[in-house]
């Protein structure tokens, strides 16, 4: 009887990702709900209109203590981050804060290349706390020295100084940051129930 021959085919090695930089991808058109992981596009889901309105008030809430205070700058708007560097990432935060000693050690233009004292995320329902956990881990990796985690549906504020650091607020609190923030105080009413 005779034998046959098998011959087995390699597959064809798979190219390497291409990886994009920061950089790149702020010259990118189209990029507007999207973050950089490890350098490649992660799409992110559109927020709802309710997660709008929050990150609304919270931006116009700081932008007045600030306009008073003259310590720094509200942004908000899914602000760039640089959370790693080749690879580079890039994290979409709701609303920070910087300070103007900060942002004088930023460049010019592009994503935030140095850490806001304050960043601010609103849960959405595209949202999970396994993200919000990767986030506050690069965050703080970085520099950063507030996370406010604000939950719309559950009307709660989570204010992180660290990974083990965590107080949780209920709609009946004060929110402020006194080490960052020194005399902002505002009731999670103002917040939760604003019209």
């Amino acid at each position: 009887m005779a034998t046959k021959t098998v011959t087995q085919t390699k597959p064809a090695p798979v190219p390497p990702k291409k990886l994009i930089t920061g950089e790149e991808l702020f010259r990118m058109p189209n990029t507007e709900s999207v973050e950089l992981i490890a350098g490649e596009i992660v799409t992110k889901m559109p927020t709802g209109h309710p997660h709008g309105f929050i990150e609304n008030i919270i931006g116009a809430l700081l932008y007045i203590y600030l306009k008073t205070n003259q310590i720094g700058r509200a942004l908000t708007g899914e602000v760039g981050i640089y959370t790693q560097r080749d690879p580079d990432q890039i994290r979409a935060a709701d609303v920070v804060y910087i300070s103007h000693e900060q942002l004088a050690k930023a460049q010019e233009t592009g994503y935030l290349d140095v850490a806001p004292e304050l960043v601010v995320e609103i849960m959405s329902p595209a949202n999970s706390w396994t993200e919000a956990q990767e986030k506050l881990t690069e965050y703080f990796a970085i520099g950063v020295q507030v996370v406010w985690i604000v939950d719309p549906q559950l009307e709660q504020v989570h204010v992180y100084r660290s990974l083990e650091e965590v107080k949780l607020l209920q709609k009946e609190d004060e929110l402020s940051s006194e080490e960052i923030l020194p005399g902002f105080r505002v009731a999670l009413t103002e917040i939760f129930d604003a019209e």
